[in-house]
């Protein structure tokens, strides 16, 4: 054991990740997805859950605007759609069109519920934090939705 900077122990301990994806709607309307590392339960009853955005992402001006988003709990065949998801920002493209994102609207604010998801969790926002670079979102969970194994 030796010690070391900050950077240089998140390299080594940063895979593998576990990702999600949060779905935002846009100011003008349309939706948003993003990838996520930083996520986690907060509350049991009720149950909520919190979301860390870059104060540069295009997501936190969705956020703002909108107050409501799901995360969605991505399978292995999704990884392309994590990867574009992660790389361009929903201001300049429209992920759901590039990445062939099937979805249906879910019942909160009818942000977008992703079908091939293992699970959706649609989230209304109850408080914020601003922690650095990042603002923290908490939501709490309305609705949950998770993949029919028959399919």
């Amino acid at each position: 054991m030796k010690l070391s900077d900050f950077t240089a122990l998140s390299r080594s301990v940063h895979q593998p990740a576990k990702v999600a994806l949060a779905v935002t709607q846009k100011p003008d309307g349309g939706y948003n997805l993003i990838t996520l590392e930083w996520f986690m339960r907060t509350s049991i009853s009720p149950v909520m859950f919190a979301i860390s955005i870059g104060h540069s992402r295009y997501s936190k001006t969705c956020l703002e605007s909108t107050r409501y988003f799901n995360l969605a709990f991505p399978t292995i065949e999704q990884q392309e759609l994590v990867k574009l998801c992660g790389s361009s920002s929903g201001a300049d493209i429209d992920k759901f069109a590039i990445g062939r994102v099937e979805c249906f609207p879910g019942r909160l604010h009818k942000i977008p519920i992703l079908r091939e998801a293992m699970a959706n969790l649609e989230c209304e926002i109850v408080t914020q934090v601003k922690s650095g670079d990042h603002t923290i979102y908490v939501g709490e969970v309305h609705y949950t939705w998770i993949a029919d194994k028959t399919q």
